[in-house]
């Protein structure tokens, strides 16, 4: 019950919000969170001091207050999701380069995209059937709460996505579906288990990331192409395609789990404001057993 009263009386009049109202409250959302409540202040400040070394105390502040300004945004952002019509979302997310993922869509062939919680992937969630041939299938892991579980379902598939539980990721990489598909990884998710995952350096810290996109790409020999999502301003995104392997089940183990997290690497130390900082990303420690 109280989840519905949170989101009939507070989110869905929230999301129905203008823009420029949308912001003005994200403002103001971002002086309190900052500024009066300090929500994860030290997790994100420790993350960004260990991720960025050889920058001075000053810019690890100068990035952290950006990243939380961009969090506001994110958060009022996804708000708006739940009503934003699709005249919005063609507006406000374009594709750069489609060709790099439309011509396996015209050779008939599924392909795999791979990236991270950068920028506004929400918006991504709502666009991505909208900017590409493929079918996108959206891996995820379900909310424990079923109400807003299926509140994000129905509006994440509302233009195009479809969305798969993350147990159910095999049986959509075998599903033949009316035409071609891509199959969507957000990668840089702390896995649940730390001894089935590539470790490798990330961000200046030993990092364990998952293997699915490896496991699978190899597997099915899917084109594994990169998403990077660009701020262009205020509410306005742009996705970029890099193709990374056309036939992966010829790379070395690690090589493709190396070449994602590089590239997401890559975006984040260019505009570190953009990437999710407030997860506790480094909490297990490599295995014994993989050192």
């Amino acid at each position: 019950m109280g989840s519905k009263i949170a989101y009939y009386i507070f989110i869905l009049p929230i999301s129905i919000l203008p823009y420029f109202l949308l912001y003005a409250l994200s403002d103001f959302v971002y002086f309190v969170m900052f500024f009066l409540v300090g929500y994860r202040k030290k997790v994100v400040f420790q993350n960004i001091k260990n991720s960025f070394p050889e920058k001075t105390e000053k810019e690890h502040k100068q990035i952290m207050r950006k990243f939380y300004r961009h969090l506001c945004d994110l958060i009022l952002e996804s708000l708006k999701g739940f009503t934003i019509s699709e005249k919005q979302v063609r507006k406000r997310m374009k594709v750069r380069n489609p060709e790099v993922a439309d011509q396996y869509f015209d050779q008939g062939k599924d392909i795999i995209f791979v990236g991270g919680h950068y920028n506004n992937w929400e918006m991504l969630a709502l666009g991505i059937g909208l900017i590409t041939k493929h079918i996108p299938i959206g891996i995820y892991k379900p909310l424990n709460n079923k109400f807003f579980n299926q509140k994000v379902l129905d509006s994440r598939q509302k233009y195009g996505l479809v969305m798969c539980p993350m147990k159910q990721t095999k049986a959509h990489f075998d599903k033949n579906m009316d035409r071609p598909k891509a199959l969507i990884f957000g990668a840089d998710q702390r896995p649940g288990n730390a001894s089935k995952a590539y470790w490798m350096e990330f961000l200046n810290q030993d990092t364990p990331v998952s293997f699915g996109v490896e496991k699978y790409g190899k597997e099915y020999n899917l084109p594994i192409v990169f998403g990077a999502i660009h701020k262009i301003k205020r509410g306005y995104y742009e996705f970029e395609y890099t193709l990374l392997f056309e036939e992966p089940a010829n790379t070395e183990y690690g090589e493709i789990s190396k070449a994602h997290t590089l590239k997401l690497e890559k975006d984040i130390k260019e505009n570190p404001e953009f990437w999710l900082w407030s997860h506790k990303r480094w909490k297990h420690k490599r295995p014994e057993s993989l050192k």
